[in-house]
């Protein structure tokens, strides 16, 4: 499928038009196959119910409706047009995707970034384009979440899960939030980076007063920065685009404090990364996957260049290696920073320590969280590929779905989906990361599909025996006896 050329620069009503017609092409949504159902208290009961409106949640949710699943709400904490982090806490200026990476499309060529920046542009502003603006990779999720008409209902948080027999009942609070309790028989998290845990915050910071530090991941008012010295933890991607803000808002210097001896250079699973590897690492052996993965982690994803250099042309930003913290005080109005090569001092503190995979500290499970299968539960790896941090990661199957830690203690983990960044030591970068994104919900959808199916087949059964619309009305042909054989003789 390829974008009309004549739609380039045509503007978004003709691409719109485009979209519907391939939709139609392909008769999507299709009609809803999945049997309804009520509660015994006579409440209606959703099929799925996703958590999260950002790309995850979106692509989700479109590959659910392609498939006939259509009873389906999604639920997002955020404002409309406020999804996911890319206008929150997310400070870069560009993406670090490739632009031709065709995203959550789902495999229609004019839902990509580049058929909607085409329509709007032309091929020639498409060409001259290096990487995605983060904001203009925003204006696209919410184009893409208008022209497929995706129920994303705003101002929502699902605040617990309760398991009711086979069904999972949301209590729901915000302005948008609906009055009463909602029941779903399958529950997707597409919770983003965060999605099975909480921003990693590290024990030294405990006896700071809460305005000398903020997480990466944390609303900053950056232009009480101006004139203050800033120190960041840490040098990974986050680090360094909060960094780039408080220097652009006029901090007095910025200093990285860095743990490791030099700046990882190389994107390791970048260089990997194939239909080969999207599709072929969730069948590779326990072993396999944990080696990957700890190589990943061990070798770190550098920051971009671009961001990297946005910060390194301000004379006053100082990259620290070696230079892991051993403790922190107050003194006076002062932080007080102990590393491995000495004292310093600061006046404000951010920490780039990125995000820990912990699902009980996830409000939605409080009560049972501790009851999923865990990487450290399901595999021990040898002594020189211990990681303390990869045993965290639930162990979740094919269709994304939490495990029992002990089989028939929690049936209904298997009505959850980690369609988040907690899948990534199981199935790979299908569950967040642009590239793999359409092919993780592809799969979700059609194990989804799969599970419903079943669990309703006694209905499917009774649907085939009682369908009784004929094809042939009985006038489209006459009987005849053979003809004598012995006249033939």
């Amino acid at each position: 499928m390829t974008m009309t050329p004549s739609l380039a620069g045509a503007g978004l009503d003709a691409l719109n038009t485009r979209v519907q017609y391939d939709l139609a092409c392909l008769n999507i949504p299709p009609t809803s196959w999945v049997p309804e159902r009520t509660a015994d208290d006579g409440q209606s009961v959703h099929d799925v119910v996703i958590i999260g409106g950002g790309q995850c949640g979106l692509v989700a949710a479109f590959a659910l409706l392609s498939g006939g699943i259509r009873n389906i709400r999604i639920f997002d904490r955020n404002p409309a047009g406020l999804e996911g982090p890319w206008l929150n806490y997310a400070r870069m200026e560009t993406l670090r995707s490739p632009k031709t990476l065709p995203g959550p499309s789902y495999g229609f060529a004019s839902l990509t970034f580049r058929a909607w920046y085409e329509a709007q542009f032309g091929t020639q502003a498409w060409e001259a384009l290096d990487k995605i603006p983060r904001p203009t990779w925003m204006a696209y999720l919410n184009w893409y979440r208008q022209v497929l008409k995706l129920p994303v209902e705003n101002d929502v948080k699902v605040e617990h899960v309760t398991p009711e027999g086979d069904l999972l009942r949301l209590e729901l609070s915000g302005e948008g939030a609906p009055a009463q309790t909602v029941l779903t028989r399958k529950l997707i998290m597409a919770t983003g980076r965060e999605g099975t845990g909480a921003p990693k915050i590290p024990g030294f910071v405990e006896n700071l007063p809460a305005n000398t530090w903020a997480h990466s991941a944390d609303e900053i008012d950056f232009a009480r920065l101006k004139g203050k010295r800033v120190v960041v933890i840490g040098v990974g991607a986050s680090a360094v685009d909060n960094a780039a803000e408080a220097l652009e808002h006029g901090a007095g210097e910025v200093r990285f404090l860095i743990r490791r001896q030099q700046m990882p250079l190389i994107n390791k699973m970048m260089g990997i990364g194939s239909f080969g590897f999207t599709h072929g690492y969730a069948g590779l052996p326990d072993a396999w996957r944990w080696r990957i993965m700890h190589y990943s982690f061990a070798t770190q994803t550098p920051p971009p260049r671009g961001s990297t250099l946005r910060v390194s042309r301000h004379a006053n930003a100082h990259f620290h290696f070696g230079c892991g913290v051993k403790s922190v005080r107050m003194e006076g109005e002062e932080i007080v920073i102990d590393t491995q090569q000495g004292a310093v001092r600061c006046d404000y503190l951010i920490l780039g320590t990125g995000f820990e995979i912990d699902p009980l500290a996830r409000t939605e499970l409080a009560g049972y969280a501790d009851r999923i299968l865990l990487w450290r539960d399901r595999y021990q790896p040898p002594a020189e590929l211990e990681n303390e941090e990869l045993g965290k990661f639930p162990y979740v199957g094919r269709d994304f779905a939490f495990q029992e830690r002990e089989p028939g203690s929690a049936p209904w983990l298997g009505n959850i989906h980690c369609f988040n960044y907690g899948a990534t030591v199981s199935l790979g970068k299908v569950s967040g990361d642009i590239p793999g994104i359409s092919e993780g919900a592809s799969w979700l959808a059609g194990a989804i599909a799969s599970n419903l199916y079943r669990e309703d087949a006694e209905l499917h059964w009774q649907r085939l025996e009682q369908y009784d619309t004929p094809e042939l009305l009985g006038d489209e042909w006459a009987a005849s006896p053979l003809p004598d054989q012995t006249a033939n003789a």
